[in-house]
């Protein structure tokens, strides 16, 4: 099974898809795919407050900022995977640590979120929801948006469920969530 969540940041889109992953998850393997590389102590002090609320969960937390399917190798597909986050993802891919800028990374994240999706067992993906609003920004920023929209379509279009998360409430699009 696999399931798309998006929504605004402190919606509880983690807090659902812990649950999802576990509960997909039964008896078998259950994986973290944490994609936020830190840059600053801000971001460290939010990876640590992530692993300590997964304490006790039962996951096993995989690093990988980029090339998601490649854990598949090591893993088998086997079991459920929480990719969290999509967003995140995206950005390593689109924006270098040396400054560059990669306008075609949006294809090549989607073409292996897709691939993820087809061999992993369960998949359960969060992505934030940032592409709504009507603000103007500048052509990089606008470009990750697109990005974003581009790859959360193409993940909305596979997954078995859809779900998007607004202030606590689960909207629901396609399929059912198993929590």
């Amino acid at each position: 099974m696999t399931i798309f969540l998006s929504g605004g940041c402190k919606n509880g889109k983690s807090t659902l898809a812990q649950h999802a992953a576990k509960k997909l998850a039964g008896d078998g393997p259950l994986y973290y795919i944490a994609t936020m590389i830190p840059h600053d102590e801000e971001d460290r002090a939010r990876i640590r407050r992530h692993l300590a609320e997964r304490e006790g969960w039962g996951f096993e937390t995989l690093e990988l900022g980029s090339d998601i399917s490649s854990c598949l190798e090591t893993t088998g597909g086997r079991g459920s995977y929480l990719l969290d986050s999509v967003t995140a993802l995206l950005a390593n891919e689109m924006f270098g640590a040396d400054g560059s800028f990669d306008p075609t990374s949006p294809a090549r994240v989607a073409e292996d979120l897709l691939n993820f999706a087809r061999y992993a067992e369960n998949a359960v993906f969060v992505s934030d929801y940032l592409y709504g609003d009507a603000g103007r920004y500048d052509e990089w920023t606008e470009a990750y948006r697109r990005g974003l929209a581009y790859v959360d379509r193409a993940l909305a279009r596979t997954c078995d469920t859809v779900a998007e998360i607004v202030s606590g409430t689960r909207n629901l699009y396609k399929g059912e969530l198993p929590v």
